[in-house]
């Protein structure tokens, strides 16, 4: 059994992912920042799945904290196939560069950025044991060509290297059978984050070309194509789930 680890896993997009996993009969580690309502209503869920579901509390930013869940989920799973960069904070007010505290730039460099490294650092030396692995990280509509993404600095900086990062642990890994690619979800807000997509199929929206909000099962649906065995002719790459929408030019 493939086993998928899954930063910040237990709701938004996140927990669509997870349900998906485990509907496809992966074995997946959540991780959370805290034990809220959304921890109890996942175990509680898939309670007949325990087995498969492990749910350890961890700060992607404190790096005793990731290796103490990998070490955690390789004791009692025995290998570590995929990781999912699921987690990373937002700042949702819109302000411009200099009007961030510096408090707020470091959370979001440390949050997307040097979270995945110190994943990384944990979880490839188990993937290239087994010669196979599958990383996931997500990003922004555009994020590949580096574009400026106005009231979006610090979260966009951050981004953007991790495409860089990603891309090039695809080209150094891939002897080991390890791929790496990036999601970049749309305009995915409130509850179409955890929503289904005949759900938004019954709504409208006029700001997407497609006609229909994005939803976390249009993520969980890319995530998983990735996280096949036979989808290693895809690494390096970075895929837009928008609908055709243009995310970063919203404000304009």
């Amino acid at each position: 059994m493939r086993h998928a680890f899954l930063t910040a896993g237990t709701k938004g997009l996140g927990v669509q992912v997870t349900e998906a996993l485990l509907q496809k009969g992966y074995s997946v580690t959540v991780t959370y920042r805290s034990n809220d309502e959304t921890v109890k209503k996942l175990a509680r869920k898939w309670a007949e799945q325990s087995v498969n579901l492990f749910l350890i509390q961890a700060d992607i930013t404190n790096k005793k904290d990731i290796q103490r869940a990998v070490d955690e989920t390789v004791k009692r799973f025995g290998r570590i196939d995929i990781l999912i960069n699921n987690a990373g904070p937002y700042v949702f007010e819109r302000k411009k560069l200099i009007d961030y505290e510096e408090e707020e730039w470091y959370t979001m460099i440390e949050g997307n950025l040097s979270a995945v490294y110190y994943l990384l650092k944990n979880i490839v030396p188990h993937m290239r044991k087994q010669c196979y692995g599958r990383i996931v990280t997500y990003g922004f509509q555009g994020a590949s060509s580096a574009p400026g993404w106005m009231y979006r600095s610090a979260y966009a900086a951050a981004k953007v290297g991790l495409v860089s990062l990603m891309k090039t642990i695809s080209i150094e890994e891939a002897e080991y059978g390890i791929t790496a690619n990036m999601v970049c979800p749309g305009n995915i807000l409130g509850d179409m984050k955890e929503a289904t997509i005949v759900e938004s199929r019954k709504l409208q929206d006029g700001q997407t070309p497609i006609g229909r909000p994005g939803t976390g099962e249009d993520i969980a649906r890319t995530v998983l194509f990735l996280c096949e065995d036979d989808a290693d002719m895809l690494t390096g790459t970075v895929i837009e789930v928008t609908g055709g929408v243009d995310v970063i030019h919203r404000y304009r």
